[in-house]
């Protein structure tokens, strides 16, 4: 969501200015700076944008320039100014003191300058078209940028699976190695309350045991969100919300593997899941 677009627009009226800065931000929030004459195009200018970007504080600025024959005249109000000192004459008649107005005084007297503008109609005509072509600039800018960080994710999504595959290949040595050292403890311990243990006890706790630490679960839900991370990627709207959730499931079965890790390379795997999805969670803020 992080862009910029800039765009400078003619006409016999004078030219126009528009810059959008857009950053990450969970909705959209467009901020918009217009001069004066162009606050009455805010509901349309801002309908315009919802059309074009659903997330992204967006920040919206319009400058103009009239051309030569165009600019602004200042020109001096006789009439208000000696009315000013008929006034002033007429209070000092009554009071008899007082300083009178001097000519700083007069000018900021709200009618004794009016300021003459040129016709700024065509310029107001051409602002939303104007702001159109620059919104579809920002647009094809995110875009690119989009591209690349579905290369960047797409690419964090194979090595995932990758690893989902080693530890689908490493679990049949992770429960016969747990199996011994489990049969190991509990027949002691079963020898101790009971020189005849009862087997059938001794394999109930195992198979208890080996429920609580199964991930094959775990594994294919991972499996899924991979799948589903990748076909989020292709569609043709937006979609980062939908991404933030994936990334939120993914971590959690991240987590509970590790919670589940009973030997040192699990455990290392469930680090190197957690670290591809925080680099996949942090480029997702970028995708609208």
């Amino acid at each position: 969501m992080t862009a910029f677009a800039r765009l400078q627009e003619s006409c016999d009226a004078g030219t126009l200015t528009w810059e959008i800065r857009s950053v990450n931000h969970r909705y959209l929030e467009p901020g918009l700076k217009l001069p004066d004459d162009f606050k009455s195009l805010e509901p349309e200018i801002r309908k315009l944008v919802s059309r074009y970007l659903k997330r992204g504080k967006v920040d919206i600025g319009l400058r103009f320039k009239l051309n030569g024959t165009s600019e602004s005249k200042i020109s001096l109000n006789q009439e208000i100014v000696h009315q000013l000192r008929q006034l002033e004459q007429e209070v000092l008649n009554i009071v008899h003191e007082g300083s009178k107005l001097s000519v700083a005084d007069i000018l900021s007297w709200p009618g004794v300058i009016s300021d003459s503008e040129g016709d700024l109609s065509p310029l107001i005509s051409l602002a939303l078209g104007s702001l159109e072509n620059t919104l579809k600039q920002l647009v094809e800018t995110r875009e690119t940028e989009g591209q690349a960080l579905a290369i960047m994710i797409n690419s964090r999504c194979t090595k995932i699976s990758k690893i989902v595959q080693q530890l689908r290949a490493h679990q049949p040595a992770i429960m016969a190695s747990m199996r011994e050292k489990w049969e190991l403890n509990l027949s002691e311990k079963l020898k101790k309350w009971n020189a005849d243990a009862d087997h059938g006890r001794l394999e109930q706790e195992l198979v208890i045991l080996a429920q609580k630490l199964d991930v094959a679960e775990e594994l294919d839900r991972i499996d899924t969100h991979i799948t589903e991370v990748k076909k989020v990627l292709k569609r043709e709207e937006a979609v980062g919300r939908r991404l933030d959730f994936l990334m939120q499931e993914l971590n959690r079965e991240a987590n509970t593997l590790g919670s589940k890790s009973q030997d040192s390379q699990t455990t290392q795997y469930s680090v190197d899941l957690k670290v591809l999805i925080e680099q996949m969670r942090e480029q997702v803020q970028n995708i609208e």
